[in-house]
């Protein structure tokens, strides 16, 4: 489940358009306003990226509205490790990984890259989604990494992925 953050909702919009505004874009679980923003809660991650990149500044009754995701607990920023990757795809990877979530940076080092992701949740959909995926003609392996990250976000939490050839 992933909360979505409305804000600047305008008087006028009530419960139910919110939630069939965002319905256009998944299953939405909950719905809430409270004063002049809101709170959505969808049940796909892919989903709920979508709705937010798709409605994010939306004009609703005139006003445009600030949407996206809630910052609650597990939000931290996260560094993935992905290995088995060739110079030069990184536009390519990083838009492989942002189908999971919001990547705030992609860097392909010789044969393997890093990967920030904004949350933790959105990194462990990512792994879920992209184990065993073949990119650029390799199959990826996605793992939590056993080794501390040696780079200046120590606070991410760093996540292998490996590839094997087909």
């Amino acid at each position: 489940m992933v909360k979505i953050f409305i804000g600047n909702v305008p008087r006028e919009a009530d419960k139910d358009e919110i939630q069939a505004l965002f319905s256009q874009y998944g299953a939405v679980t909950e719905c809430a306003i409270v004063k002049n923003f809101a709170f959505v809660h969808m049940d796909d991650r892919k989903s709920a990226t979508k709705a937010i990149r798709s409605l994010h500044l939306y004009k609703l009754h005139g006003t445009a509205i600030n949407v996206e995701a809630s910052r609650g607990k597990n939000q931290g920023a996260v560094k993935l490790h992905v290995t088995n990757v060739e110079k030069g795809n990184d536009d390519e990877l990083r838009t492989l990984f942002e189908e999971y979530g919001t990547v705030s940076e992609c860097a392909i080092v010789k044969n393997f890259a890093f990967v920030h992701m904004d949350n933790s949740d959105e990194a462990l959909d990512a792994i879920k989604g992209l184990d065993n995926v073949e990119f650029q003609g390799k199959r990826i392996h996605v793992q939590i990494s056993k080794s501390r990250p040696r780079f200046k976000y120590f606070n991410k939490i760093c996540v292998l992925v490996t590839a094997v050839v087909s």
